[in-house]
C-alpha cells in the first residue's frame, strides 16, 4: 500500500483549488503523520469518500445525510486505519447496502479539504475542524438492493449528475461535486 505523502508527490490537481488541497495535505501530514488518521486530532483528520457511479457513469449513488440535511456522497472517518480504500469501500456499504460496489480505479479520484463546524453527534459535542478528505471512484449497479443506515441516513437513491445541484443543500461542497463530474466526464470508459 503506497503511503498518502508519498501518492501526493506526484498526483496531478485538476484546478486551482484542489492544488491548493494537496498544499494542505501535505502540509498537514508531515505535521502530524499517523495522528492525521485519528478523529482525536481535534484540528482534522482523515476520511475517505465514495463517488459511486453506475455502469452509465451519468448517476450517482447518494445518501440522504441526516447531521447535514442533506443529500451527499458516502464517506467516513479513517479512525486509525490508513487504507483509505478500505474505508471508503466500508463506507459504502455501511451506508447504502451495497454489495458488489468496485473500484473503477485504484487511486483517489479527488482530494479536497471541508470544514466542518460545530456539532453534536451521539450526544457528544464535537468542535469545527477540518476533513482531509480523499475521495474514491466505485461503480455499482444500479438494481442492487439498497438500504440506509438510520442513525446516519434517511435515504438513499440514484440520482443523475444533471440534478446533482438540485438535492445537494450544502451549497459549499457543489464545487467538488462539479469538480467530480467534469473529471468523470473526460475519462475514458
Amino acid at each position: 500500500m503506497m503511503q498518502l505523502i508519498d501518492f501526493l508527490l506526484n498526483y496531478a490537481p485538476y484546478d486551482d483549488a484542489e492544488e491548493g488541497a494537496v498544499r494542505s495535505f501535505r502540509q498537514f501530514l508531515q505535521a502530524f503523520g499517523d495522528k492525521a488518521y485519528s478523529r482525536d486530532n481535534l484540528i482534522g483528520h482523515l476520511c475517505a469518500s465514495s463517488w459511486i457511479v453506475n455502469r452509465e457513469r451519468n448517476k450517482v449513488l447518494m445518501v440522504y445525510h441526516n447531521l447535514y440535511d442533506s443529500w451527499s456522497w458516502t464517506g467516513g472517518h479513517a479512525d486509525g486505519c490508513m487504507n483509505l480504500p478500505v474505508v471508503a469501500l466500508r463506507e459504502a456499504r455501511e451506508e447504502t447496502g451495497l454489495e458488489r460496489a468496485v473500484f473503477l480505479r485504484e487511486e483517489p479520484l479527488d482530494l479536497n479539504v471541508l470544514s466542518v463546524y460545530n456539532h453534536v453527534k451521539r450526544g457528544v459535542f464535537v468542535p469545527t475542524h477540518l476533513h482531509f478528505n480523499v475521495v474514491y471512484l466505485l461503480e455499482a449497479d444500479e438494481k442492487e438492493a439498497l438500504r440506509c443506515k438510520s442513525d446516519e441516513n434517511s435515504g438513499v437513491k440514484w440520482i443523475d449528475f444533471e440534478q446533482v445541484q438540485s438535492y445537494c443543500g450544502e451549497k459549499e461542497i457543489l464545487p467538488y461535486y462539479k469538480r467530480i463530474m467534469e473529471k468523470i466526464g473526460k475519462m475514458k470508459k
